[in-house]
């Protein structure tokens, strides 16, 4: 089946800075658009930003100008640069793809989650 795995999470101090990135792998044909979400303390998960194959990006308001995120299609793997980090950007990160699979179905799949933590 597919796999996503995420790396990167880790604390850091405001204003500091992390990088994430999630490999995907498995029986993959196609990696449509690749996400990150975060699901903070006490709240609903959220979408964070997302790319697409041909590389276009959108991303919440709350993170425009601090994040960054890009992907290698041929490595199959997305990244999110963050940086000027908040204790609000507090929440574990999950990576999310649209992937079709050999057996022609296609379906999202979920990472396993990777914690930031920002302190004060």
């Amino acid at each position: 089946q597919v796999q996503l795995v995420e790396s990167g999470g880790g604390s850091v101090q405001a204003g500091g800075s992390l990088s994430l990135s999630c490999v995907a792998s498995g029986s993959i044909v196609r990696i449509n658009d690749m996400d990150w979400y975060r699901q903070r303390p006490g709240k609903q998960r959220e979408l964070v930003a997302s790319i697409t194959t041909s590389g276009v990006t959108n991303y919440a308001d709350s993170v425009k100008g601090r994040f960054t995120i890009w992907r290698d299609n041929a490595k199959n793997t997305v990244y999110l640069r963050m940086n000027s980090l908040k204790p609000e950007d507090t929440a574990v990160y999950y990576c999310n793809a649209d992937i079709r699979t050999y057996d022609l179905l296609r379906n999202r799949y979920w990472g396993q989650g990777t914690q930031v933590t920002v302190s004060s």
